[in-house]
C-alpha cells in the first residue's frame, strides 16, 4: 500500500501533462457544434487526473466526451491505464470494444449514412487502432512490469540460496572443530583431569595435595566449558541459547572457589537493598549478569598469570540502573614464581568490547598500592 502510495506521489506531474494534452486536443478541435459536447469533451480531458486511482471511473467520463464530443485523446489513454492495471480481463475487452465503437461511430448518428464505403473503412481501421493500440501498450508495461518483480523475485532467491550455501559451509566448519576439540583438547583436559586427580589422592605433602585439587577442579570446569562449546558447534542450526551454558551472578562463588586464587567476594545491592545472597536474586538481563560472570573469570586468570598468591577482591554492586564489576588485587606475592603461561593480550579488549556492546565501559589499569584492578559499569537497561 505505502509503495502505491509513493508512485501515485510521484506520478501526479505524469498525469497533469496527460490532462494538459487532453485538453489541447480538445481545444484544437474546436469548434464543436453544441456547448454540451464541449462540456463532456473538456470533463474526459479532466477525468485524466484520476487515471491511478480510479481508472474504471476515468474510462466512463472518457466515453461521452469520445462518442460526442472531440476527447480521443482521453479515451486512448484511460484505455491504456486500465489494460495497465486490468490485464486482458472482461472489462478491458469491454472497454476496447466500447472504444472501437466510439471511434466508428459518427456523431450524430445519421452521419453514418452519408459516408462512402471507403470512408467506412478508413474509419473502422482508425478506430481499431484507437482501440487496440492502448490495450496493447498497456498490457506490455504491465507485462515489463511483471518481468522486473520476477528477476527481484529470481535475486532474492539467489541470495537466499547464497546465504544457505555460506550456513552449509559453516556447520561443516563448526562439525570439524567439533571433532577437533573433543579429539585433541577435551582429551588432553580430561587426562590432566585425571593425573591431578591421582596426586591428591596419593601425594602425602598437604600444599602438594591442595594444588593438585586446584589443578583437577581447573579442569574439570575446563572441561564443562568444551563440552558446551562443542554442544553449540555441534548444533548447527540451533541458536546459542539452546545449548550454550549461561553463566549468571548466582555462578560466581562457585567460579571464585574453582578459580585456583584467594579470593573474597563482595556482593552489594539488589532487589532489597541489601547484600549477600539478595544480590544475585534480582531479575538482570542474561545479557548483563554473563558479562559480569565473564570480566570476574578473566580478571581472576590475569590474577593467576601476573600476580599469583596476590590478596584479591571480587565487589559485584548492583546499582538502580548500573551494575558494576571490580577485581582488585595487591601486588604479586615474590616467594610464588609466575606461570609460564602463554597469553595473547587480547582478554581485557574483549571485555570492552563486551562492555560497550551493551552499553557501559570497563577501566584497567594498576593502583597505587602496586596491584591492579579491572572495573566494568554496564547498564541494567539494554540499549536498542
Amino acid at each position: 500500500m505505502k509503495t502505491c502510495e509513493r508512485l501515485s506521489h510521484r506520478g501526479w506531474p505524469v498525469d497533469v501533462c496527460l490532462a494538459v494534452l487532453g485538453v489541447l486536443d480538445v481545444f484544437l478541435r474546436m469548434p464543436i457544434p453544441h456547448v454540451w459536447q464541449t462540456a463532456v469533451s473538456f470533463g474526459a480531458a479532466g477525468a485524466l487526473l484520476l487515471r491511478r486511482r480510479l481508472p474504471r471511473l476515468t474510462l466512463l467520463l472518457c466515453l461521452p466526451g469520445l462518442y460526442a464530443g472531440a476527447a480521443l485523446l482521453a479515451a486512448f489513454v484511460a484505455l491504456g491505464s486500465l489494460a495497465h492495471r486490468r490485464r486482458m480481463d472482461r472489462q478491458v475487452k469491454l472497454a476496447v470494444a466500447a472504444v472501437v465503437v466510439g471511434s466508428f461511430l459518427p456523431w450524430p448518428l445519421t452521419e453514418f449514412s452519408a459516408q462512402s464505403v471507403e470512408e467506412h473503412s478508413q474509419t473502422l481501421l482508425y478506430a481499431l487502432l484507437l482501440g487496440i493500440a492502448p490495450a496493447v501498450i498497456g498490457l506490455l508495461v504491465q507485462t515489463r512490469r511483471d518481468l522486473s518483480d520476477r528477476v527481484e523475485e529470481l535475486a532474492t532467491v539467489r541470495e537466499h540460496e547464497r546465504e544457505l550455501h555460506a550456513r552449509t559451509i559453516l556447520a561443516r566448519e563448526h562439525a570439524r572443530l567439533a571433532r577437533e576439540m573433543h579429539d585433541v583438547v577435551a582429551h588432553q583436559a580430561g587426562l590432566m583431569a585425571v593425573q591431578a586427580g591421582a596426586l591428591e589422592v596419593t601425594a602425602r605433602d598437604p600444599e602438594v595435595q591442595e594444588a593438585a585439587a586446584t589443578l583437577r577442579r581447573l579442569a574439570t570446569g575446563t572441561l564443562e566449558e568444551l563440552r558446551g562449546m562443542i554442544l553449540v558447534l555441534r548444533a548447527a542450526g540451533a541458536g546459542p541459547g539452546e545449548s550454550w551454558p549461561r553463566p549468571r551472578l548466582a555462578d560466581l562463588p562457585d567460579l571464585i572457589a574453582r578459580g585456583g586464587v584467594e579470593a573474597e567476594l563482595r556482593m552489594k545491592g539488589g532487589q532489597s537493598g541489601q547484600g549477600g545472597e539478595d544480590a544475585g536474586r534480582r531479575g538482570l538481563p542474561e545479557a548483563v549478569e554473563r558479562t559480569a560472570y565473564r570480566t570476574v573469570q578473566e580478571g581472576l586468570t590475569n590474577v593467576r598469570k601476573h600476580a599469583p598468591g596476590a590478596a584479591t577482591t571480587v565487589t559485584v554492586e548492583i546499582g538502580t540502573d548500573m551494575l558494576r564489576v571490580q577485581i582488585h588485587n595487591g601486588p604479586p606475592n615474590g616467594r610464588i614464581p609466575k606461570p609460564d603461561l602463554p597469553g595473547g593480550g587480547h582478554g581485557i579488549v574483549g571485555l570492552r568490547e563486551r562492555a560497550a556492546l551493551l552499553g557501559g565501559r570497563l577501566t584497567a589499569g594498576p593502583t597505587s598500592d602496586g596491584g591492579f584492578a579491572v572495573c566494568a559499569d554496564v547498564p541494567l537497561e539494554l540499549p536498542g
